[in-house]
């Protein structure tokens, strides 16, 4: 059985009014994602929802955009984030202290606006939660260096994002399909 001191961990914030939203169950969606990516169990990252006044300026200071953005993230070290097993990196290995010694490994964060979330569910006929869904998994996998700036590494990406998708609806949903 797996405990949450064998998981990622996974901070979370709603620095918003906007839009009703059940804060865990996007940290746990984001855990997910953490996990099937095989990233390491002592790697952190935070989701943090903010108003459209917040994601504007993020937007713009950040990135050079203008306006609303629907999800932002921040990856703290391009070099971070280590999926697997990596025996040439070292560590405890059999018969090592189970005593961690270093820091955890910081993945980034991702900023997710729920009000530009729904609109845009509205806009494409979907639910908000179907669409938060994709915001939270599109914005971890961008912490992990998934990227869409080509078109192969787009079909890359939203390719991983709709077996990650399918992945946890079949947890939520009773593993029906």
């Amino acid at each position: 059985m797996t405990t949450d001191v064998d998981r990622p961990e996974v901070f979370g914030a709603d620095e918003q009014t906007e839009v009703d939203v059940e804060l865990l169950h996007w940290i746990g969606l984001a855990r997910l994602v953490l996990e099937e990516e095989r990233v390491s169990s002592d790697a952190e990252m935070s989701l943090i929802l903010v108003d459209e006044a917040t994601i504007v300026d993020l937007n713009e200071r950040f990135l050079g955009g203008q306006g609303p953005t629907d999800v932002l993230a921040f990856p703290m070290d391009d070099d971070a984030v280590v999926s697997g097993r990596q025996p040439d990196l070292g560590g405890r290995g059999p018969g090592g202290s189970s005593d961690p010694s270093d820091p955890p490994v910081v993945v980034g964060d991702v900023v997710l606006c729920p009000a530009v979330a729904r609109r845009q569910a509205r806009e494409r006929g979907i639910t908000f939660e179907d669409e938060l869904a994709l915001l939270v998994v599109h914005g971890v996998l961008h912490l992990l260096n998934y990227d869409h700036a080509d078109e192969r590494d787009a079909q890359a990406m939203r390719r991983r994002e709709q077996e990650l998708l399918d992945r946890y609806r079949e947890r939520h949903q009773g593993g029906g399909r």
